[in-house]
């Protein structure tokens, strides 16, 4: 019975454990005054990957960069910008790493086209192979396996 407490009490930290804390990256006084200005903000840094995390939106990160990232992208929507305008100002500086959503362009035409390319050169292969077969299958047997087959059956008799 003295075991009981300690299984419930390890069995509750892992499960604490295995809950992520809730992501409290914008501080206070990064948040705009104007509700409106600070959705499209909020909006906006959730597509911006963070440089130095690389997985999550600057929205969502604690690095000091993804906090500077997070106040130009509020100074410049506060100075006027549109949603737009914003990101081509952070892409050109940092490139297009920085767009956690990739465009579509000229440059990554390979990126998103080889699984379409593969998907259907695999069920072209599968379908010709396919194909080959049932052509063998349909043939039957040539004239010499026919008369070594009548052989093999006189032999049996």
């Amino acid at each position: 019975m003295s075991k009981r407490p300690w299984i419930s009490a390890l069995l509750a930290l892992f499960v604490l454990a295995l809950v992520p804390p809730p992501a409290g990256a914008v501080l206070p006084d990064e948040v705009l005054a104007d509700p409106a200005l600070e959705a499209r903000a909020r909006d906006l840094s959730s597509g911006l990957r963070c440089l130095v995390c690389q997985n999550q939106s600057i929205d969502d990160s604690d690095a000091e960069l993804a906090r500077d990232l997070r106040l130009l992208v509020r100074e410049r929507l506060s100075a006027g910008d549109m949603d737009a305008e914003v990101v081509e100002f952070v892409v050109s500086r940092y490139g297009e790493f920085v767009l956690l959503r990739p465009r579509f362009n000229m440059r990554n035409l390979a990126l998103w086209s080889t699984p379409l390319i593969l998907l259907f050169g695999g069920g072209l292969f599968v379908f010709l192979n396919a194909r080959g077969r049932q052509r063998k299958e349909a043939e039957g047997l040539s004239a010499d396996e026919q008369v070594a087959l009548q052989e093999v059956l006189r032999e049996g008799e």
